[in-house]
């Protein structure tokens, strides 16, 4: 795994500290009246294991979560983000106050626990493709509130982030050009608003492939092309502009996909679908 990679796309800390802050909300509320039956003296020591393969991340937000709980809890990293963890590994330990320990347990393992399983399930698909030079991206269907988080995951997992919101690059879909009058025009519109932001069209055939090149895109998304058109499209437009297939991607089609030389491919799998890594804490 690229660690630097994982490293340099961790999210602004403020947006760590809030999210964690809003989970660590919901989760205790007016207090942890379980915990609060342990004398407030005591201390442990505890272990967090996976009990399946998979790619680690979220130690930020794991060790956030302690942070707020209580300062006093140290967290003992045995694996990096970005780390291909076995079955069994020792994630980390903790040790500090028995009350702290348990109460801050469930929120800094959901936030292990999905993000690892989304840097899991993209490092899976990224080494379906390997060696095609296809870069496989991530969508906005994302876990509200955790975007930045899932963005992150991908990055860890090998995959590429796609525009992060609504403000940081131009799609252009189907709608927008009906309400623009057309794909030119919303081509134009798009540069004259933003000139420095990318534009990306996605188009529904080879005609409007055409189109949303001579209008100057910089990027077409192909929406549900068969094999036969993705080829057509790549020849068509292989120099010119990015070519980024989308709609229906599987395990199964993903290699055909990035055989057709198309340069990205675009998966919502990658973070709406990820199954969560099976994580346990044990007290010691």
């Amino acid at each position: 795994m690229n660690q630097t990679f994982c490293n340099t796309n961790l999210p602004p800390r403020d947006a760590i500290v809030d999210t964690v802050r809003a989970a660590l909300a919901e989760d205790i509320g007016s207090g942890d009246i379980t915990a609060a039956l342990i004398p407030a003296s005591n201390s442990a020591t505890a272990s967090v294991i996976t009990r399946e393969p998979g790619v680690l991340c979220g130690k930020a937000w794991v060790d956030e979560v302690f942070a707020q709980v209580d300062s006093a809890v140290k967290v003992n990293w045995q694996h990096q983000d970005g780390d291909q963890v076995k079955a069994n590994d020792i994630l980390f330990t903790l040790e500090g106050p028995a009350r702290a320990l348990l109460t801050g347990e469930r929120a800094a393992l959901n936030f292990l626990q999905l993000l690892s399983g989304t840097a899991s399930l993209c490092a899976r698909y990224a080494a379906l493709v390997e060696g095609t030079g296809v870069k496989l991206l991530d969508t906005r269907k994302t876990i509200p509130g955790l975007r930045l988080a899932q963005k992150y995951a991908v990055a860890c997992g090998d995959c590429y982030n796609h525009r992060i919101g609504l403000y940081d690059a131009f799609l252009i879909k189907e709608n927008h050009i009906l309400a623009c009058g057309g794909i030119a025009e919303a081509v134009h519109a798009a540069h004259e608003l933003a000139p420095d932001k990318p534009v990306e069209v996605e188009v529904e055939s080879l005609e409007e492939l055409e189109q949303a090149m001579a209008a100057g895109t910089d990027r077409v998304m192909l929406d549900n092309f068969s094999l036969e058109q993705m080829k057509t499209a790549v020849a068509l437009g292989k120099g010119q502009v990015e070519l980024e297939a989308s709609g229906n991607v599987t395990d199964q089609t993903l290699l055909p996909i990035a055989e057709t030389g198309v340069d990205y491919i675009s998966i919502g799998a990658l973070t709406k679908d990820c199954k969560a890594l099976d994580l346990s804490m044990r007290l010691l």
